[in-house]
């Protein structure tokens, strides 16, 4: 079990995080600040300089879910983690990585008024030795209230058990949390738990099109960026069955013909995933009232819509994109194409 304490930068995570792991039995406290430090050591000056913030490495975000799954392995108990996530796309990666490991999450904020987070900003201590210390601490904190307000507007408080500690000592909301904690007041995440792949996978999505042509995009709480309905291929599955089932599960929509073929994909293995065949089929087009019955977000899907190419290119990671495009031409050809990491071959 992880007990993630998020806020803004002067929430008070950290001092209520040691005060927690006292009144948790048998937890202990990972802080994810630990590997973005040690990252400082271990990657080239050139790539570091290449993101703001550690949490923009992806590199972090996987050894993160790594590590905490190698401590609770090791020690076992729960683990409680301060760490702030202000983009929902983070959250779900690291969220659904846990999930993946079988590790339940359950996620507290930590939401002082503004004003509050203010003043414990400018009364930090500042090391005297930190060259642009000033700049480089207080700073960075208030540039990041706003985009703590965004994520308070949009997800935040939708996803996490909000504490308003900004007149109680760090003894006194760890108690709170404790509280809620072991009384199930702060839920376990809904997040859907897909193993990790321990080989290559075949996998297989259905494009389904709205009366304009737009295709159907969904937008999975377990990893990060959209992608097609659809899902990994069960031992003794058919794959186009596949489709069927992972569309009806997803969306509500249940399919009456065997979807046609448009692409395989070879996805290489790009450690520490193991690539695989990913298969597009034509689900067809959904007439105004089937796309009216297409279920809302749950524990699978946090959105979905509808996009023309151009704006799928905007929403897919690039390999998934090039999936869809040539997919759509094979389409418009009626004929099916051999893609190797998205590129046409033969």
């Amino acid at each position: 079990m992880i007990v993630w304490i998020n806020g803004a930068f002067g929430a008070g995570k950290t001092t209520t995080a040691r005060e927690l792991i006292e009144l948790i039995p048998n937890s202990t406290l990972f802080d994810p600040e630990a590997i973005g430090a040690g990252l400082t050591h271990l990657l080239p000056p050139k790539r570091l300089a290449e993101v703001g913030d550690f949490q923009d490495l992806p590199i972090w975000r996987r050894l993160v879910i790594d590590t905490a799954a190698a401590m609770l392995a090791e020690l076992g108990g729960t683990l409680v983690v301060p760490m702030t996530l202000l983009r929902q796309d983070y959250r779900d990666e690291i969220f659904g990585g846990l999930a993946a490991r079988r590790i339940a999450v359950q996620h507290v904020l930590l939401a002082p008024a503004e004003t509050i987070l203010r003043e414990r900003i400018a009364g930090r201590e500042v090391p005297p030795d930190l060259p642009d210390g000033e700049l480089r601490i207080r700073q960075w904190a208030y540039d990041h209230i706003e985009p703590y307000r965004s994520a308070l507007a949009s997800w935040l408080t939708a996803d996490a058990y909000p504490i308003d500690n900004g007149a109680l000592t760090p003894y006194e909301t760890a108690s709170r949390i404790a509280e809620a904690v072991s009384g199930g007041s702060v839920p376990v995440c809904d997040i859907v738990q897909t193993p990790e792949p321990t080989a290559e996978t075949l996998a297989a999505g259905v494009l389904l099109f709205d009366e304009q042509d737009r295709v159907l995009l969904v937008d999975p709480t377990y990893k990060a960026g959209w992608e097609f309905p659809g899902g990994v291929v069960e031992p003794g599955e058919a794959p186009a069955r596949a489709g069927i089932r992972e569309v009806a599960e997803e969306t509500g929509i249940h399919l009456d013909d065997v979807p046609g073929l448009l692409v395989v994909d070879w996805e290489p293995p790009a450690p520490p995933g193991y690539g695989g065949l990913r298969l597009l089929f034509d689900g067809g087009r959904l007439d105004s009232a089937e796309a009216g019955r297409l279920l809302l977000p749950g524990p699978e899907l946090r959105d979905w819509c509808f996009a023309t190419e151009e704006e799928a290119a905007d929403l897919l990671p690039p390999v998934r994109y090039e999936r869809l495009r040539w997919a759509l031409r094979a389409r418009e050809r009626g004929a099916a194409l051999y893609l190797e990491a998205g590129i046409p071959v033969g």
